[in-house]
């Protein structure tokens, strides 16, 4: 979020009245204020009191708002200046000083900078020392004189041959030693075809 905001409705109930959404708020960043205009035109001014006006700075401190209007305000935070909270009010006037109401604010430290320097776009590792596996696949090729397609074919022969003599382990059955030399015997011409 690029910043907090703030309602204060005018003239909403009656003449010359003023209503805020909330009652005290919390930021580290711009504060922008929206006054909107419901039955009646009025002029508004907004002031910063409390301390806040060391840190903060409204750009104009009357506004004209017509009925229907809604209007922003914006108040610009210095955070730079912030070393811990500051704590203060936001005060919006109208109907001549007649009606006033005040909005506690605290403004507090943003959080630290991270630097990012060009160590980060930089991998862990080197693109040129290969992972394990290729290592070990590559041994493999070198020493049985194997590629990688006889490779995958004797591994998934493997894995074939263990789910059959565990299926064969666990149910016992006539018809299930009878796959398992089905397996066997499909492995074994595989491997006479592909060696």
């Amino acid at each position: 979020m690029s910043g907090t905001e703030l309602t204060v409705h005018v003239n909403r109930t009656a003449a010359n009245t003023l209503e805020t959404d909330a009652d005290s708020l919390e930021t580290d960043r711009r504060l922008t204020v929206v006054l909107c205009g419901h039955e009646r035109p009025a002029h508004v001014h907004c002031r910063l009191g409390g301390g806040l006006d060391r840190i903060a700075t409204i750009d104009q401190s009357n506004y004209y708002i017509a009925a229907g209007d809604t209007v922003g305000v914006p108040i610009d935070v210095d955070g730079n200046a912030i070393d811990e909270p500051v704590s203060g009010y936001l005060e919006f006037v109208t109907g001549y000083g007649s009606e006033s109401v005040s909005v506690d604010v605290t403004l507090v430290p943003p959080p630290p900078e991270i630097e990012v320097d060009e160590t980060l776009t930089k991998p862990n590792r080197e693109r040129s020392d290969p992972p394990a596996v290729d290592r070990a696949l590559a041994s493999v090729r070198e020493d049985f004189g194997l590629d990688s397609t006889t490779i995958g074919v004797l591994a998934l022969g493997a894995f074939a041959v263990a789910v059959a003599v565990a299926t064969a382990a666990t149910i016992g059955s006539v018809v299930a030693l009878l796959g398992l030399s089905i397996v066997l015997g499909g492995v074994a011409v595989a491997v006479w075809l592909l060696v």
